[in-house]
C-alpha cells in the first residue's frame, strides 16, 4: 500500500506537501519498467525549461489519474479545493456554455512549482488552448496552428507520417512552419506558429480547407471529415481542435495510455516506416541533449491564408 503521509519540499521557493510518491502511475509491463509518481516529477524537473514554454500563458484543462492509468480518469478544468493562493489561475467564459455568466478559473501553469503541484494530483495529461490569455481573463487571438493526425483502424504512425509529410509540405508553400510532435497515445500533431492577428474561425478555416484537400489529393489514405465509419484504412485529419473551445494536449504532457510516453517533438527526418512513440526518460534525455525541438514555435508567425 502506498504512504500517504505527505513529504514537505520547497521548489523555486514554494512550499508542497507530496502525497504518495511510491504510487505506480504506470504499471511494469513486458516492454519496460513503469513509473511511480516521484519518477513523474523527476521527468517534470527535467524537462521544465522546455514544457513550460509551451503551457505559459494558457488555461489548463487537467486529465486526472489519481489511482495511476489502469484506475479511474476524469477531466478537472476549475481549480480544485485547497489549491494554493500562489497558482497563477485565470477566469474566463465556459467554452461552449450557453449559460450566461458560467465561468470558470482555470490554472495557469507557468513555473516549476506549479507544474509539480499540478502532478502531485495525478494530472498525467495537460491540455490547453491554441490562444493565451490575460489575468484579468481577456482571451487573445491564437498564436498558433495545430493540425492533428489521427490514424484511424489499420493504420498506424507509417502511414501518419506520410500524411504529415504532405500536410508539412502544404502547410510551408503557404508561409508557415510546421513542427511534428507524437501524440505519445496513437498519432501526430503538426504545430506553427501564426500571427495571433486573426481570430478563431479565420485560423480554423484555414485548417478545414487544408484538410479537404489533403482528402482530395490522397482519398486513399486522408479523411477529412469526423464520422468514424470513414476512417477505417485512413488518416484523419482533425482541423477542429482550432476552435477557441477546444484543447490540445500539450506538448511534452505525459499521456494516460499503459505506457509512460509523452508527447513529443521530434525532428523530420525521424519520420517514417520506423517511427514510434517516445517514453518519459527517453523524451527527457532528448530535450537534455537537444534543447526544446519547438523553440521556433514561439514568437509570432505568418498570417494564415484566408482562401
Amino acid at each position: 500500500m502506498s504512504d500517504d503521509t505527505p513529504v514537505s519540499v520547497i521548489v523555486d521557493g514554494r512550499r508542497l506537501a507530496l502525497r504518495r510518491l511510491d504510487k505506480a502511475l504506470y504499471p511494469d509491463t513486458a516492454d519496460g519498467p513503469g513509473v511511480t509518481k516521484a519518477g513523474l516529477l523527476d521527468y517534470a524537473r527535467r524537462v521544465a525549461p522546455a514544457w513550460l514554454t509551451h503551457l505559459a500563458g494558457r488555461p489548463v484543462t487537467r486529465k486526472r489519474w489519481p489511482d495511476g492509468v489502469l484506475g479511474e480518469v476524469f477531466f478537472e478544468k476549475n481549480l480544485p479545493r485547497g489549491t494554493p493562493d500562489w497558482v497563477p489561475r485565470v477566469t474566463l467564459p465556459a467554452p461552449g456554455s450557453t449559460k450566461e455568466r458560467e465561468l470558470v478559473t482555470y490554472p495557469v501553469v507557468e513555473d516549476l512549482p506549479t507544474l509539480v503541484w499540478a502532478l502531485n494530483l495525478a494530472a498525467l495529461e495537460l491540455h490547453v488552448p491554441q490562444w493565451t490569455a490575460t489575468r484579468d481573463g481577456r482571451a487573445h487571438p491564437p498564436d498558433r496552428l495545430v493540425v492533428d493526425l489521427d490514424p484511424g483502424p489499420g493504420t498506424g504512425l507509417a502511414e501518419v507520417s506520410a500524411v504529415a509529410a504532405w500536410a508539412g509540405a502544404r502547410l510551408a508553400a503557404d508561409g508557415l512552419r510546421p513542427f511534428p510532435v507524437t501524440s505519445g497515445s496513437k498519432g501526430m500533431q503538426l504545430y506553427a506558429a501564426i500571427s495571433g492577428e486573426q481570430d478563431g474561425a479565420t485560423v480554423s478555416g484555414y485548417a478545414k480547407r487544408l484538410a479537404e484537400a489533403l482528402e482530395r489529393e490522397h482519398r486513399g489514405l486522408v479523411v477529412s471529415r469526423m464520422a468514424k465509419d470513414l476512417r477505417p484504412g485512413k488518416v484523419f485529419v482533425d482541423w477542429s481542435q482550432n476552435n477557441p473551445a477546444k484543447t490540445t494536449v500539450c506538448p511534452y504532457s505525459p499521456r494516460g495510455v499503459e505506457r509512460p510516453f509523452a508527447a513529443a517533438p521530434r525532428r523530420w527526418d525521424e519520420l517514417g516506416d520506423g517511427l514510434r512513440h517516445l517514453t518519459l526518460d527517453e523524451v527527457a534525455t532528448r530535450v537534455e541533449r537537444d534543447g526544446d525541438l519547438l523553440g521556433g514555435l514561439v514568437g509570432p508567425g505568418p498570417r494564415v491564408p484566408q482562401r
